[in-house]
């Protein structure tokens, strides 16, 4: 049975007190659904390392929020690979929409950012996802067409083996209106079908999990669905009894399956 990958994206939040307090109590309950959750940590970058001390022990993976496309050199204020490899970072998120809108990140630069990610053996979480604009133009598969496809021309067929996809409507992040769970697991399908398009033998390894205003009250709805392989959290992640109500729900799903 495929476990279901619980990202935890704390975004620009969180202080000394509060990690420490929060990985305290992650690390007394999260081991009781590790059989059925990979649980992922994404804290600020000045975090990572401590985080990582925290819970390389309970198997409980960290990931970083961005990457520089630069390995090393004079780029004041950036994050290299090689640094985040080094602290033990896993997996690093990209194409996330506030990267995309915020700091102009286009295409072909998360496409630069996701062969880095994997020239080094990390494994990259590509949001990718449409604007509120885009779905009602009915544009969301072109959309999502437009952001795997360049990836898929510029490193091949079989890429996305050992990758996580998260699909983010960006019209649900962080607006507290989450989208319907039948409609995310139409896309979810869609997008498991565009990429086995290219590598029919990849369907059954392809890990595509929803974010997008995601809390212990709508989960259960999301989970449930074939194609919702995991979830990428905001702000219902930074509250520790909120995040392993979440882990709670996802480790029944599948003990009861």
């Amino acid at each position: 049975m495929k476990k279901k990958f619980i990202v935890a994206n704390w975004k620009l939040n969180g202080d000394i007190k509060t990690i420490s307090n929060f990985l305290k109590n992650l690390k007394l309950k999260a081991p009781l659904y590790l059989k059925y959750n990979t649980i992922i940590i994404a804290p600020s970058t000045i975090y990572l390392e401590r985080v990582y001390k925290n819970i390389k022990d309970i198997n409980i993976f960290v990931s970083a929020q961005d990457v520089d496309i630069n390995k090393k050199g004079a780029f004041t204020g950036e994050t290299s690979i090689l640094m985040l490899k080094d602290i033990g970072v896993k997996y690093v998120i990209i194409g996330h929409s506030e990267r995309r809108f915020l700091h102009n990140e286009d295409n072909k630069l998360i496409t630069e950012k996701f062969g880095l990610i994997k020239s080094l053996n990390l494994i990259p979480i590509l949001c990718i996802g449409e604007s509120e604009n885009e779905r009602k133009e009915n544009k969301t598969k072109e959309v999502i067409k437009n952001q795997l496809s360049m990836i898929l021309k510029r490193f091949g067929n079989k890429i996305f083996t050992n990758t996580i996809i998260a699909y983010e409507p960006i019209w649900a992040i962080g607006t507290g209106i989450s989208a319907d769970p039948i409609y995310v697991q139409s896309i979810h399908k869609f997008i498991k079908n565009y990429i086995n398009t290219y590598d029919a033998n990849n369907i059954e390894k392809l890990i595509v999990q929803y974010g997008g205003s995601i809390n212990s009250k709508n989960a259960k709805n999301f989970l449930e669905q074939p194609d919702i392989d995991g979830l990428l959290i905001g702000s219902a992640s930074l509250i520790y009894e909120e995040f392993l109500k979440i882990l709670k729900i996802s480790n029944d799903i599948l003990v009861n399956n």
